[in-house]
Formats: structure tokens, C-alpha cells, sequence
């Protein structure tokens, strides 16, 4: 075969190896089919994920579920006020050995695995919330002056009550930034509340498979990057990466009257990944516009604010994302 019917193979290859995962994790976390995508998405680009949602919603359920389904060693931190720094990466101890010589040991904290849960994270002080920014960059900590690398791949999914803001640190916008995106977690309707109690009240748990290996994983990520993403598209990101910028030139009025600040360059990159995974999930070989605007919100949410008076006078950041979308959808259209 040539390298484009090869590429074609292995995409569709992988597109039901994701379909069977997809599967297993909504056979656990029922009903909340967009945010099980998203969340694989950020796996498949080889990113993380922030989850804010109330309490009691499965977002735990969730991250343990993925850990199994894609074959990831995984580790969950609770996060909260008397949390330190090496409580996350680990620290130096002072051993003695049997003839009395004395050395450093350095015991590995549980950042070190490929899935790390971050639970409440906003709880933690910014001292210990910064522990992650390293990790989640460069995919290495820092202790004692030496650089130990983490395992491949690594992924923090980190999750936020968007309730009971008392006595948490809400995150500064340069880590927020590294999250790929902003996931929220939603009531379950009526009829995924009832199979939600019908699932979990009785006796029999089902099994949960694994589908992926983290080596698959790993390929699935290098053949994501190889996807092609036709011009219309980028040029779609662009306009509305750009138009979200208070002082860009392409910025409408309201923007320039509401927003503080917009997103930098890696919302841009955001979205080239996130629309190669959408399309995968959903069976297809490319990106559309369509997939653009259907994650404006998850990716340039976090990566936006409002200014002072736009929050006294109560405006709303997914509203006006929704408005750009809205926007651009048109122009694209008419195009």
C-alpha cells in the first residue's frame, strides 16, 4: 500500500479499537457520552484534562475507569490545604546502611505513574499546586537538583467543585493553560439517572476491560499528529482564537468591552489536536469546521476572563464563546 492508504488503514484501525473503549467506559459512567470523548481526546492528544463538576457526579468513577480501559498505571492525590510539595513528587530520606555509612534515598511521591487524578485540586495551596506545572510540561520534576523523568505517557486529569469556594486557591492562569481542555460534568436526564441506580444498587458489577495498552496509547498519539487537517480549518482556528483576543484587530467591540484577557497560542495548538481526536472518535478520517466550533467552549474557556465589569454585571464566559461560535458559524457558512 502507499503511505496515504497506510495512514487510512491505521486510522480506521484505531477508530474501532476507540469505539470498543468508548464501550467499556460508558458501561461504567453512564449517559454522559460528550464528556467521556472529551476526556479521551485529551488522552489521545497526549494532554490533560480539568473537570469541574458538583459533587457525586462520577468524575472519580471516571478517571478510575479510564486507568483500566487504556491500560494506564494509575495514582489519585486528594487534594487539600496541609498538602506539600513532596507529598505529590516524593523527597529525600537519610538511610543507614548495615556498616554505618549514611546516604540519600529518594522515595518517588505518586506523580510518578501515567495517570494521575488530581483530585479537588483548588483545595491545595499555590505552593503545592505549582508542584504539577514542571510535570505537566516537560513530563519531569525537579527534586534536590536532579531531573527525574516521569513515565510515558503521563496525563493529569485534576478535578473542581464549582461549589463551596471557601477556603480553596483558584488556579493561576499559566496552569490552567497547560490543561488541553476544560471538561464540564453535567446533571445526568432522568432516564441516565434511572440506569445509573439500576447499575449501581445491585449485586452484579460488570467487569471492566482493557482495550488499550499504554504503548498503544503512545502510537495512537504519534499517529494522531499525522492526521491531516485541511486549510479551511486551521484558517477557522485562527479567526477564532484571534477574535477571542481583547487587543487583536479581528476582536468585535464586545469583545474589546468584556474581556480581560484571551487566549495565547496554545488554545491555537488545542484545537489543531483536539479536532484530529474528535473526528477519530467519531469514525472520521479529517477534521471539520463543524468539530471547531463544537469545542470552542472546552478549549478556550479556561483560557479566557472577563474584566471587572463584565462580572459585576453578571456576563456569562460560555454565553459569549457561544456568541463567537454562533458568529463564525455564520460567516463560515456564507463562505
Amino acid at each position: 500500500m502507499s503511505d496515504p492508504d497506510k495512514l487510512v488503514s491505521e486510522i480506521e484501525t484505531l477508530g474501532e479499537k476507540l469505539q470498543a473503549a468508548k464501550a467499556a467506559i460508558s458501561g461504567r459512567f453512564i449517559g454522559q457520552d460528550r464528556v467521556v470523548d472529551l476526556t479521551l481526546a485529551a488522552l489521545l492528544c497526549g494532554g490533560h484534562a480539568l473537570l469541574i463538576g458538583l459533587p457525586g457526579l462520577g468524575k472519580t468513577r471516571l478517571v478510575e475507569t479510564l486507568s483500566t480501559v487504556m491500560g494506564l498505571q494509575g495514582n489519585r492525590v486528594q487534594f487539600t490545604p496541609d498538602l506539600m510539595p513532596a507529598d505529590i513528587l516524593g523527597s529525600e530520606i537519610l538511610e543507614k546502611a548495615k556498616g554505618g555509612s549514611r546516604a540519600f534515598r529518594f522515595v518517588p511521591g505518586p506523580i510518578f505513574c501515567q495517570l494521575l487524578m488530581a483530585d479537588e485540586i483548588n483545595r491545595a495551596s499555590p505552593r503545592t499546586q505549582s508542584a504539577l506545572l514542571q510535570a505537566m510540561q516537560e513530563h519531569k520534576v525537579t527534586v534536590a537538583g536532579e531531573d527525574r523523568p516521569l513515565d510515558a505517557p503521563f496525563h493529569v486529569l485534576a478535578t473542581q467543585n464549582p461549589i463551596e469556594q471557601e477556603g480553596t486557591y483558584p488556579l493561576p492562569e499559566a496552569q490552567l493553560d497547560r490543561f488541553l481542555v476544560q471538561i464540564n460534568v453535567p446533571y445526568p436526564d432522568r432516564q441516565t439517572e434511572r440506569d445509573i441506580l439500576i447499575s449501581t444498587t445491585g449485586v452484579e458489577q460488570s467487569d471492566i476491560p482493557q482495550v488499550f495498552a499504554s504503548e498503544d496509547l503512545i502510537a495512537a498519539q504519534e499517529l494522531l499528529r499525522r492526521m491531516p487537517v485541511g486549510e479551511s480549518v486551521m484558517e477557522l482556528i485562527l479567526d477564532i482564537v484571534r477574535a477571542c483576543r481583547p487587543d487583536d484587530e479581528t476582536a468585535s467591540t464586545r469583545i474589546r468591552d468584556v474581556v480581560a484577557w484571551g487566549p495565547g497560542p496554545r488554545a491555537a495548538q488545542a484545537f489543531m489536536m483536539t479536532v484530529r481526536a474528535w473526528a477519530l472518535l467519531d469514525g472520521r478520517l479529517s477534521p471539520s469546521a463543524a468539530d471547531v466550533l463544537d469545542l470552542a467552549s472546552p478549549v478556550l474557556r479556561h483560557r479566557m476572563a472577563l474584566n471587572f465589569a463584565a462580572r459585576a454585571r453578571g456576563e456569562d464566559l460560555g454565553t459569549l464563546i457561544q456568541e463567537i461560535v454562533a458568529s463564525k458559524g455564520q460567516s463560515e457558512a456564507a463562505a
